[in-house]
This record gives structure tokens, sequence and C-alpha cells, in this order.
């Protein structure tokens, strides 16, 4: 595997637009043997529009080999409590119905994970979840939700990531996508095991202010 780099310039609407086509080919490259639909593009249409509406409450992150390839991506989106996620968009679920009565804090949405079919890296893995799961890790009463490929869930749940099963699972960009969420008791114990990954200053980013520092970031 090539060697990544650090970046450090704010993001732009090109940036966003190259990470969706990323997470769009991969995705299909994984899970149907890169046979690609006819319609794909407007997939990475689709996903760029809704990123775009999305980006004052995002942070997203990426990882690049030195020559600027993108190898890794993965969002975290703080809910506004009146945009519907994409799990409201594409289950007809509504996150405050799976909260089983517990105080919430924050609601966040974590999505757009790939990574490069030609990198096997679990190091990488763990960095990206790492840098999604940390604004939900800063509160026990926030609470994260997902649309997750089958098998990364069996993996996440290997390496001691507990997701709730909240529906029926679809089939989504080539493969089946169950819809989960995750609790601060689900993702603390990886977050405080594995967060050494990852830079400090990468996580303390605000969401409103913050450029890309340290190689992942890219934030609104």
């Amino acid at each position: 595997m090539e060697s990544t780099q650090n970046y450090s310039s704010k993001i732009n609407q090109n940036e966003l637009f190259n990470i969706s086509k990323f997470v769009v080919i991969e995705n299909f490259k994984h899970h149907t043997d890169e046979v690609f639909p006819n319609n794909y593009n407007n997939d990475i249409s689709s996903i760029y529009r809704e990123e775009m509406n999305y980006l004052s409450n995002s942070r997203i992150f990426a990882e690049k080999t030195s020559k600027g390839d993108i190898i890794g991506t993965i969002r975290a989106l703080r809910w506004d409590f009146i945009n519907p996620l994409p799990i409201q968009k594409m289950f007809g679920i509504n996150p405050l119905e799976c909260t089983n009565g517990q105080d919430i804090n924050e609601i966040w949405h974590i999505g757009r994970f790939a990574i490069k079919k030609e990198v096997s890296d679990l190091r990488l893995l763990k960095k990206l979840m790492v840098c999604a799961i940390a604004p939900i890790c800063e509160h026990k009463d926030n609470i994260a939700f997902a649309e997750c490929d089958a098998k990364l869930l069996r993996i996440l749940t290997l390496m001691g990531i507990k997701a709730k099963i909240v529906g029926a699972s679809i089939d989504y960009l080539g493969s089946e996508t169950i819809p989960v969420s995750m609790s601060y008791n689900g993702l603390i114990n990886f977050y405080e095991e594995n967060k050494h990954l990852v830079e400090s200053e990468e996580l303390d980013q605000d969401l409103k202010t913050s450029f890309l520092p340290n190689s992942v970031v890219f934030s609104a």
C-alpha cells in the first residue's frame, strides 16, 4: 500500500463530488465484481446533492495516498431534527422512535464509508471509524444511525462496535444494506482502544470553522 500524506485545506465543491464518486464506484467494485449498472452516474449525482445539503452539519473524513488519490472516506452528520436523514428517506425509520425512551443529547448519522478495493488495511478501517464516532463518544446520551453493508456489519461487530439492527435490509449500491443504531455505550470501548490511531486535533473540530488537519478530515 502506498504511504499516506497529510493535507490542510478547506473542503470545496469539487472535492465533495470526487468523494461522492469514490463512494459509489468503490461500493460497486466491492459488491458486484466491478459490474456497474447503466445508471450509476445518477447515484453519484444523488449522493453529491444530498451531501451538499448536509455540508454545514457534516464532518467528512478522507484518507489519501502521497499522490493525492483517495483510499478511504467516511462522513459524520449531526442531525438538525429538520432535514430528514438517509435512514428516514431510505427505510422510513424515525430515529426518535428508535431511542427506547432514553435521554438524547445529539443524534448523528454515519455514512459514505468506502475503502478502495485494492487496499487491504484493517488499521485504515479503524482509523476512519474513530474519526466518525468521535463526536458520538463526547456525551453519554449521544446516538448514531447508519445504513451498513451486511459484511461490514459483521466486521464491525468482531472489532467490538455494538450496533443494533432497527429495520429490514434493502439492496443499495450493490449490497445488502441494514439500518442500525449505535449508542455511546456501544461505541466507547472501541473508541478508547483505537483513538490513538488519530491525532487529537483531528477529532476536536468545530463544524462551522474547521479545516483539514493532519491527514483525514474534510469538514465544513
